[in-house]
């Protein structure tokens, strides 16, 4: 039982990790941006994937919160998968379905893309850890 809630929270504190950190770490928080020919300032895809990430973030949260307050086995089980998909959602953004810049040293290249593949990640193992619980769990 302890076990599962401290999974529950450390898959909070990542939720809001994945969705804090863009925020500081895109272009446009540097202020950076693209401009159109017309001069008009554009939002660069590193700052879409933050958005994004904020998509994955809020049902992650729901996630860890039910973590912590479930002890049925199914529902473990279910938040574990839902954890997965989720994670695996934090890193997909950044490094193919959304992207960063391209120009290698922007800082969304550099410490928003590793930092949110590793958040998501240690989402993943979590969820996998919280689904391992569950199994062993009592009904």
């Amino acid at each position: 039982m302890f076990m599962n809630k401290f999974l529950g929270i450390a898959i909070i504190v990542l939720a809001l990790a994945i969705a804090i950190v863009p925020a500081f770490t895109d272009c446009q928080s540097q202020g950076k941006s693209l401009t159109t020919t017309t001069g008009k300032a554009v939002p660069m895809k590193c700052h879409w994937n933050g958005i994004a990430e904020i998509g994955v973030a809020v049902p992650l949260v729901t996630v860890g919160a039910m973590m912590t307050l479930n002890r049925r086995k199914n529902n473990l089980m279910t938040m574990g998968v839902l954890g997965i998909v989720l994670g695996g959602m934090a890193i997909a953004f950044p490094n193919g379905l959304i992207g960063v810049c391209t120009t290698p040293t922007m800082i969304c290249h550099t410490v928003m893309k590793p930092a949110l593949t590793v958040f998501g990640s240690l989402a993943i193992v979590g969820s996998l850890g919280a689904m391992v619980l569950g199994r062993k769990a009592k009904d």
